[in-house]
């Protein structure tokens, strides 16, 4: 079990402090809505009836989705474009091992079952990790949407305005404002990452060079 734990430390560890921070979200939202309602004249929720609440879904999503965008858009960017310099990015003028055609490799026992199969199925896997992450975002976009949908449409009604269908919302000033503010944010991190692992290091990090090459090295 240590073994195994050791092993798979680094998503262990980013699962933990996610459940932390996804738990803290949910107590601290339920008493922020509650305090909402009561402002309102209306009753407060306990934290399960806040799970149920477009206040939740869109608080949620809106931030799952930027997230995922972010990761999508950097595995795809980094297929193509390079930062002479970062960590970041494949090496320039050489070959790197992420360019290799799998067709050509040599089939072990380890080998991903895709790679041994082939065809069609090997096409989907050699983008499988894009594939992923934009359904990901495509479902959390969708769920922002259903959610402040909800919590807009509980707004208008509290102020005698009518409610508001899902597309409705989409077309509204409120909904853009939340995904861009969200999807600002999440490039400007890769961008200062990409830009600052040029000259910055951090010891014994696989996101960054070693600590005595050169700035112009490119590439882990």
């Amino acid at each position: 079990m240590r073994k195994w734990a050791k092993e798979h430390g680094l998503l262990l560890a980013n699962a933990g402090l996610f459940l932390c921070f996804f738990g803290g979200m949910i107590l601290s939202g339920a008493a922020a809505y509650s305090e909402d309602q009561a402002a309102h004249g209306q009753p407060g929720v306990s934290v399960l009836e806040y799970l149920s609440t477009g206040d939740f879904v869109e608080a949620t999503f809106e931030n799952w989705e930027s997230e995922f965008l972010q990761m999508a858009m950097y595995v795809i960017l980094t297929v193509f474009l390079f930062q002479k310099g970062s960590s970041e990015s494949k090496p320039m003028g050489k070959p790197a091992p992420q360019d290799q055609d799998p067709r050509d490799a040599a089939i072990k026992d380890a080998t991903p079952w895709p790679v041994k199969r082939g065809g069609v199925v090997l096409k989907l896997y050699e983008h499988s990790l894009s594939i992923l992450l934009l359904i990901l975002f495509l479902a959390s976009f969708s769920l922002h949407a259903a959610g402040g949908a909800s919590a807009y449409s509980d707004e208008q009604q509290s102020h005698g305005q009518p409610a508001v269908t899902v597309l409705q919302y989409l077309a509204t000033s409120r909904f853009w404002f939340e995904s861009f503010q969200n999807w600002q944010s999440e490039f400007l991190a890769v961008a200062v990452l990409v830009g600052a692992s040029v000259y910055l290091r951090e010891k014994g990090s696989p996101e960054s060079k070693p600590v005595a090459e050169p700035h112009y090295e490119t590439g882990a």
